[in-house]
């Protein structure tokens, strides 16, 4: 069925079929010792500065629980907002893999300041107390709304004069660089970014993520990463597959722009078509490939009927609906009129609940 559950639903860009197939022709070197993962990585430091030095992993958990693993020692933490990924959707991966602990910060819009940064500044030195020492953000944030450069860059110049690193979880960065009309490098290298887990599965990949260190703090972990990722459960073998998707996605023409800003748009779309719809409540602002509503009692659960999408909040009857590189403005449409039709379909319920009539 489908639907706006996940940008993970989707399936594959074309692009990045036709590179899988164009590396299946004949042997290469494996553990990422090939051509093509050599060209992959150099499209990275195209891109995002001659520094930077990428390291292709299988999936988004095992991205941000690498990063960690390079830059934290055992008694370090990582302050997050409470609703990063890292904290709700890992499985208790950072602290059972890498060992970690996460400091959460309650945030409205899931995106941190450098006051809300502060709060968890505290017991430094102390030896009874995990001594914080990543900042990380996710870029676009689970609450599909966007870090600008400028407010990463705050982030950024605080963690590093209080001697902390600044993580990026890019399981969507792509798609922030597309809504805010900007290069990759402006919301990584350039808002001073140490280490960034580089999304290219929601961007429209079979699989595939990339580590990449930035600047003098990715220099000290890029000689411990090959052993770590390893480690990590993370080496492909035959990493020409992964490597030859994120060659394609981050070519010339820009289909990571491309694929992204289409999702983005189809999300604003989405937005625009339902934000009339009389108990419809738009929660967030809308800058990504996310919305976030809440509707009526009993309209959610009419909708799946014909539509696949997630709760959010439960309590608050609050839903996502995720726009993929292939959502068609047909389905956006469609899925408009099926909201509006069940929330007129739930007032007139409700109508005739309060006048005790029948039918």
């Amino acid at each position: 069925m489908k639907g706006f559950g996940s940008d993970n639903h989707a399936g594959v860009l074309p692009e990045a079929l036709a590179a899988i197939a164009a590396a299946n022709d004949g042997h290469a070197p494996s553990y990422g010792h090939d051509p093509i993962t050599e060209r992959a990585q150099a499209r990275f430091r195209a891109l995002l500065g001659d520094d930077a030095r990428a390291f292709f992993v299988f999936n988004g958990s095992g991205a941000n629980v690498l990063s960690l693993r390079a830059v934290l020692r055992p008694w370090e933490g990582v302050i997050v907002a409470e609703t990063a990924h890292l904290n709700t959707d890992e499985g208790g991966a950072p602290e059972a893999i890498a060992g970690v602990k996460l400091l959460p910060v309650a945030t409205p819009d899931g995106k941190l300041t450098p006051e809300l940064v502060r709060t968890r500044l505290v017991r430094v030195g102390d030896e009874h107390a995990v001594q914080p020492r990543v900042v990380s953000i996710t870029q676009a944030t689970e609450l599909g709304t966007v870090y600008a450069p400028e407010e990463m860059r705050a982030l950024a110049d605080l963690a590093h004069a209080e001697g902390l690193l600044l993580h990026v979880d890019g399981a969507r960065i792509a798609n922030a660089a597309a809504s805010l009309g900007t290069s990759l490098r402006a919301v990584t290298t350039d808002a001073g970014a140490d280490v960034v887990s580089f999304g290219g599965t929601k961007a429209g990949l079979l699989l595939g993520e990339a580590v990449v260190l930035l600047g003098d703090a990715g220099g000290a972990a890029a000689t411990a990463m090959p052993h770590l990722r390893k480690q990590t459960l993370q080496l492909a073998s035959k990493m020409r597959f992964v490597a030859a998707q994120f060659e394609a996605l981050l070519s010339e023409d820009e289909l990571w722009r491309r694929a992204t800003g289409h999702a983005n748009a189809m999300a604003a779309r989405l937005a625009a078509a339902v934000a009339d719809v009389p108990g419809v409540e738009i929660t967030q602002v809308v800058q990504a490939n996310a919305v976030f509503a809440i509707l009526p009692e009993g309209v959610a659960e009419a909708l799946r009927a014909e539509w696949a999408f997630y709760d959010w909040d439960e309590r608050r009857r609050e839903v996502r609906w995720m726009c993929s590189w292939d959502t068609t403005p047909d389905e956006v449409d469609a899925f408009a009129a099926a909201v509006a039709e069940a929330c007129s379909g739930a007032a007139a319920g409700a109508s005739r609940r309060r006048t005790g009539g029948g039918g």
